[in-house]
């Protein structure tokens, strides 16, 4: 039985997060992420190798639910034949694949069976799968949805509705908060497990997102989903705030990327961190909104960093030449980069911070 640490990239749709969901049943040391297609792939990958060389122990690097290009098959394999502790594994469907599945003997490629029914199948054979009652029936729901069974009528009726439970979940995000949000979609998977065996199960399911939604994010008392929500993601923007704080002329202030809701979420967050000055949430296209609590006034930030404008404590604009990244600390560097640019020629801000 394979025994190796795990790091374990998927795709970002049902059949992706249920890799996840299969694989968290076995006994190894698991990491898990998630892309989609695209530059996103290499960029994880490259953080794969990254945490790999950090830990300095024998690792697994699975990928599944992802076909990858002939270039980047070549990439990693590249990388993986320099390092004596690192195995590669790919469990993929698409047949898009098949050029790399060809060349490479890692690349286990089946067009007949979903990734999911793929994973579950290796898995039960070559690691320690302590396989729940639920696990076989859930992952024909899945490969009659992702394979489009529409004569598996129970099975894709069911299929469709885990399936917007994953596509519709977008609370989290998965740049900033990647181990949350991954743990938020397989929770919620693992719910949809419940009612497999009902009879209008996919109707029961339906009705019941909402409430296991609102569990997922309740700690005491009941609220509605957005304010359970903004109080999860607050306190994860507090515990992370070693990282993500950012510093322009003398006044601090947070960083974060792709959050979004900023007149919620960074009003919130200033209001349980009165430390800080600012909030600005970078956009994927470079659009960025401040927030203030009358410490300083955001709508010069914006003019400074991006000929933006708006209300002292309310303010937007957008960064010419942002380059979208699916990692933190890329974003950083670039915002980082901005402000070191344009700190020497801002003008004098119009709330002087108390000393």
């Amino acid at each position: 039985m394979n025994t190796k640490t795990i790091h374990h990239l998927s795709h970002t749709d049902l059949d992706g997060y249920s890799c996840h969901l299969i694989m968290s049943y076995t006994t190894n040391k698991k990491y898990n992420y998630n892309a989609n297609y695209g530059a996103e792939v290499k960029q994880k990958l490259d953080m794969i190798l990254e945490a790999i060389k950090l830990k300095n122990e024998d690792a697994l690097i699975l990928i599944t639910d992802l076909n990858l290009t002939v270039d980047e098959s070549r990439w990693i394999n590249n990388e993986v034949n320099k390092q004596d502790k690192i195995s590669l594994l790919l469990l993929d469907h698409h047949g898009s694949g098949e050029a790399s599945a060809q060349k490479y003997d890692w690349y286990i490629l089946d067009t007949e069976r979903c990734a999911t029914k793929i994973t579950y199948d290796y898995a039960k054979e070559n690691f320690e799968l302590n396989e729940p009652e639920w696990m076989n029936k859930y992952v024909n729901v899945v490969n009659a949805v992702d394979l489009w069974k529409m004569d598996e009528v129970k099975n894709f009726e069911y299929g469709k509705v885990c399936m917007r439970l994953v596509t519709e979940t977008r609370e989290l995000n998965k740049v900033m908060f990647a181990n949350e949000d991954n743990k938020y979609k397989t929770s919620l998977l693992l719910e949809a497990t419940k009612y497999l065996d009902e009879e209008n199960g996919a109707i029961i399911l339906d009705e019941k997102i909402h409430f296991i939604k609102k569990e997922f994010f309740r700690t005491d008392k009941n609220d509605t989903l957005d304010n359970l929500a903004t109080k999860y993601i607050v306190g994860l923007l507090g515990k992370a705030r070693a990282e993500k704080t950012i510093y322009y002329k003398d006044y601090r202030g947070y960083l974060s990327y792709g959050v979004g809701n900023t007149s919620i979420v960074g009003n919130g967050f200033l209001l349980a961190y009165p430390d800080y000055d600012f909030i600005v949430d970078v956009s994927y296209r470079g659009t960025i909104s401040l927030r203030a609590n009358f410490k300083v006034n955001v709508a010069q930030i914006a003019k400074e960093w991006a000929d933006g404008g708006g209300h002292p404590n309310a303010a937007g604009g957008r960064i010419i030449g942002f380059k979208e990244q699916y990692r933190y600390d890329k974003v950083k560097i670039q915002i980082q980069r901005l402000i070191d640019d344009k700190e020497s020629r801002a003008g004098n801000l119009e709330y002087k911070k108390d000393s």
